[in-house]
């Protein structure tokens, strides 16, 4: 009854047109779920994820939950994600993506969920990581673990906007350190980010995880740009 009473007041809405009521367990509605409609890029291990590292990163799986379109739903949500202190809309989308991932057996052998880390500074500008929050939620529905320990940015780069990939990649080449490779040896880990747009920063960060001995690495994000 309680429930009842607060929904009634302080309604659950849509994260992304703040309108309709989102599905159970989402924070979307079924009209703008549909409207970004959910790749499957899980089903093949051959997609346009892979396309993105094909010859910079040895990968067993390359995913994304969405393919990113300008003035769309999914561009609100992720807006809405990284600018507007809604840090639960990565996580809601982390569970949602899980969810989807462990019906299809896909993934179910990761060993740690590792965030692309954004700089101390931004961080605390920003109050969050939105890649951290959606690996959270995915965290949550595989029954892994997601650590920001491992994998740490040490040095805050500019802006990757309006640059090559080349650019972008010469710009965050440098910009990461692993931390405590010994317990990351021999495991699969799971990269994810919230966009992949040229790729250049999960390539940095993955050349990074890559030189540990044994490791396995996949890739995961919200959405592929392009």
């Amino acid at each position: 009854m309680l429930k009842y009473l607060i929904d009634i007041i302080y309604p659950h809405l849509c994260a992304a047109c703040a309108e309709r009521k989102p599905l159970e367990e989402s924070c979307m509605c079924m009209s703008c779920y549909h409207e970004m409609a959910p790749s499957s890029y899980h089903e093949t291990t051959e997609n346009k994820v892979k396309d993105r590292f094909f010859g910079r990163l040895k990968l067993e799986y390359a995913i994304s939950y969405f393919n990113f379109s300008k003035k769309t739903a999914l561009q609100h949500l992720i807006h809405k994600l990284k600018y507007e202190n809604s840090p639960e809309i990565g996580r809601e989308l982390g569970r949602d993506y899980g969810r989807l991932l462990r019906e299809a057996q896909v993934l179910s052998d990761i060993d740690y969920i590792i965030p692309v880390p954004l700089h101390p500074r931004k961080k605390r500008i920003r109050g969050y990581n939105q890649a951290e929050m959606f690996g959270q939620g995915l965290a949550e529905s595989l029954g892994t673990l997601c650590s920001s320990t491992y994998l740490v940015r040490t040095v805050h780069t500019k802006t990757q906007t309006r640059k090559s990939r080349e650019d972008r990649f010469a710009n965050v080449q440098y910009a990461f350190q692993v931390n405590q490779k010994e317990t990351l040896k021999g495991k699969h880990l799971l990269l994810v980010d919230d966009v992949i747009t040229t790729g250049a920063t999960m390539e940095a960060c993955g050349l990074h995880l890559q030189e540990i001995e044994d490791v396995r690495l996949s890739v995961a994000a919200i959405a592929l740009a392009g």
